[in-house]
């Protein structure tokens, strides 16, 4: 059994790339992400699983990362918002999502982007055929208080949309 104060080993891959740290085991993946590899991207709001702000990708599936252990992802697949970008590793380029939410000002103050972003990703990648009220229902989980959700599902909807007919 592990003690909940002594340090662990944690590997992973994050963004492509294979990232291990020492962490404690009851040490959220959140925290992991931000103290021990310097990834800020993802945000911790409520920090109980309800807001969405910390959404990421583990294995390709959206979780709360501020619910889930860093030692429970030993060994997974992590995608975060510093991931989106251009997979050459070009930081000034946008993924189509992003770009989709800045032509649609989908973002005010910008604290719940990147669980929106990562979220929305998951759920075209597993369906990119949802319907507007779908996607509502697969970003409900997520919340804002800036810019009334409209412009994000409008974002999310083209982005959809894009997805769709690449794959045509």
């Amino acid at each position: 059994m592990l003690d909940a104060h002594e340090p662990t080993q944690v590997s992973l891959t994050v963004n492509g790339k294979p990232e291990s740290a020492r962490t404690t085991p009851r040490t959220t993946l959140a925290d992991f992400l931000r103290h021990d590899l310097g990834l800020t991207g993802t945000h911790l709001g409520c920090e109980h699983g309800v807001c969405g702000a910390c959404t990421i990708r583990v294995d390709g599936v959206a979780v709360r990362s501020c619910l889930t252990l860093a030692v429970q992802a030993h060994g997974s697949t992590v995608d975060t918002v510093e991931g989106l970008g251009d997979a050459a590793g070009t930081e000034d380029v946008l993924h189509p999502l992003q770009q989709k939410f800045w032509e649609h000002q989908a973002l005010q103050c910008g604290f719940c982007t990147p669980g929106f972003l990562m979220a929305a990703v998951a759920a075209i990648e597993e369906n990119p055929d949802l319907t507007r009220d779908e996607i509502r229902e697969r970003l409900s989980g997520n919340l804002c208080r800036c810019t009334g959700y409209a412009p994000i599902v409008d974002a999310v909807a083209e982005y959809a949309e894009q997805v769709r007919e690449a794959r045509a």
